[in-house]
């Protein structure tokens, strides 16, 4: 049995071996695998597209959130939710709680900030990352689920509320004896 592999990870390796033949210095190789890639890419995606007109989208609609199969729908311009609901997917699925800001389409910048209600306690932004994916970056979800998604960038907390002060009259002081 093969080892999982995600969708970023996968990513990293096919770039990897294609830095590894352009080191060669062999162009014709280096064209050769470009090629391959694209020609691999473009069979997988034919036969993810077949599956889906013929399943259709309720099927299918309980894998959206598996991140290998949102990246793969993603990738191949296949997926049926809009980006916001699958920025939505990320953001839940990394774990930390962040508040969104905004997603510009055309830059492809992602606007985010420390929830409220994640108050880490020193407002650095830097979060308790005790979510199921702790150990991955943001970034690294947001390209499973929202590949559009090409740079985050991270305000810092907002000011909390400052508390409310009560100012009401003073109750009467006890009588005097003489």
């Amino acid at each position: 049995m093969r080892a999982a592999i995600d969708g970023p990870q996968a990513g990293r390796r096919v770039e990897e071996v294609l830095d590894r033949l352009a080191a060669t210095g062999d162009p014709a190789a280096c064209a050769a695998a470009e090629e391959l890639v694209r020609v691999l890419m473009d069979f997988y995606g034919a036969g993810l597209a077949r599956i889906v007109e013929k399943v259709g989208d309720g099927p299918l609609a309980p894998v959206y959130g598996d991140e290998l199969v949102a990246s793969l729908l993603s990738l191949h311009g296949l997926h049926p939710e809009d980006v916001h609901t699958r920025i939505g997917r990320a953001l839940a699925a990394h774990g930390e709680p962040l508040e969104l800001l905004g997603f510009d389409a055309d830059t492809g910048v992602l606007r985010l900030r420390p929830a409220a209600a994640s108050s880490s306690g020193c407002g650095c932004g830097s979060g308790s990352g005790g979510g199921p994916d702790a150990g991955r970056t943001l970034e690294d979800t947001l390209a499973c689920f929202a590949p559009e998604v090409t740079s985050v960038e991270q305000e810092p907390a907002a000011a909390p509320a400052p508390a409310l002060l009560q100012i009401g009259t003073r109750p009467p002081s006890p009588a005097r004896v003489p």
